[in-house]
């Protein structure tokens, strides 16, 4: 993390700037499309982005490397010490763990509500033991504290220039959308850790059950049946992103283009899937170099354009009446929300 995002977040301690690096080190690693969108962002919220981020990523992590473990004990015995860690880091803002101390600063600092990151372990614990969703409604009941919480947490870093409660819906159904591609796009990968997200009532409607995905998975040979449960799921994911959209215009102007990015280059693994005749069984579908530096200066240019219009603004607003000497404060140290653009 650059210390000029550093030093325009308002995060001085040496430790915690560390702290914060390294939550920015694993976004950069391991979250290529949300790390690139993240850079059209005020400069000094993007430590706060990465901090969630690193902690979500680390938290899913946990789940991944242990997902093959047979004892019971050991995995959920992981996940209590991270929630303990959590809980420290929340309450007291004191953790061993650089990220959870990332995450209680910027929690601290933007008010976010603990539930959602309570909500966010929750679904973490299920993903040890549940491994298939029946319907639907049984994804989007988990996806509410795997995804639906992450767009909730961002809403305060973000800002709206709408009341919060309004944006929620929209926030929580961009996370949603994003989590529902990474499904499709996963959909191999998953199959090999004993887990299938795909609805078991969507699936069954083609004739399709997990005997056959794994199947086609050792086989190598495409099936028109999984293909066809494939394609309904995009359909399914593309009406979740067009429910989201609208809150992208409730949105702070300087945080709409980062969003907007994030949700064309997501929309985009979707476009790679399709192209690719949904052959994700046998290897994973990405957008291309090219595409993605396209729609970053796509958003780069956004980026221009609202700087543009706030300083436009703030030129054209009357001065403020001047404050008498005897009223006049010392100088106080810049917020988070009160970056220049």
């Amino acid at each position: 993390m650059t210390d000029r995002e550093l030093d325009a977040a308002g995060i001085h301690d040496p430790a915690l700037r560390a702290d914060y690096r390294h939550c920015r080190a694993l976004n950069a690693r391991h979250g290529r499309t949300y790390f690139l969108a993240t850079r059209l962002l005020p400069v000094a919220r993007r430590p706060a982005v990465h901090a969630l981020y690193g902690f979500a990523r680390w938290a899913d992590d946990i789940v991944d490397a242990l997902g093959a473990d047979q004892n019971p004990g050991r995995r959920v015995a992981a996940l209590t010490a991270l929630q303990e860690e959590l809980d420290r880091g929340l309450r007291r803002g004191g953790s061993d763990e650089p990220v959870v101390r990332a995450l209680a600063d910027t929690a601290r600092r933007y008010a976010i509500d603990p539930a959602h990151f309570h909500d966010f372990m929750a679904a973490m614990r299920s993903d040890l033991v549940v491994t298939d969703y029946p319907a639907y409604a049984d994804l989007r009941a988990y996806m509410h504290g795997s995804a639906a919480v992450i767009g909730l947490q961002m809403l305060p870093v973000l800002g709206t220039v709408a009341p919060r409660e309004e944006a929620a819906p929209y926030a929580a159904a961009l996370g949603v959308a994003f989590q529902l591609t990474n499904f499709l796009r996963d959909v191999g990968e998953d199959l090999d850790r004993g887990r299938i997200y795909l609805p078991g009532d969507l699936l069954a409607a083609h004739g399709v059950d997990r005997d056959l995905l794994r199947r086609s998975r050792d086989t190598g040979r495409p099936d028109p049946r999984i293909t066809a449960a494939l394609r309904e799921f995009e359909a399914l994911t593309r009406g979740v992103y067009r429910e989201a959209a609208p809150g992208i215009a409730l949105l702070e102007p300087v945080s709409r283009p980062c969003i907007r990015t994030a949700a064309v280059l997501y929309g985009g693994i979707l476009d790679a899937v399709a192209r690719d005749g949904y052959a994700v069984l046998h290897h994973r579908a990405a957008v291309s170099r090219r595409r993605r530096a396209a729609v970053a200066a796509e958003g780069l240019a956004r980026v221009a354009a609202a700087r543009l219009r706030h300083r436009d603004a703030a030129r054209a607003r009357p001065p403020a009446p001047p404050v008498p000497s005897a009223a006049r404060a010392p100088a106080a140290h810049r917020t988070v929300t009160e970056e220049a653009v």
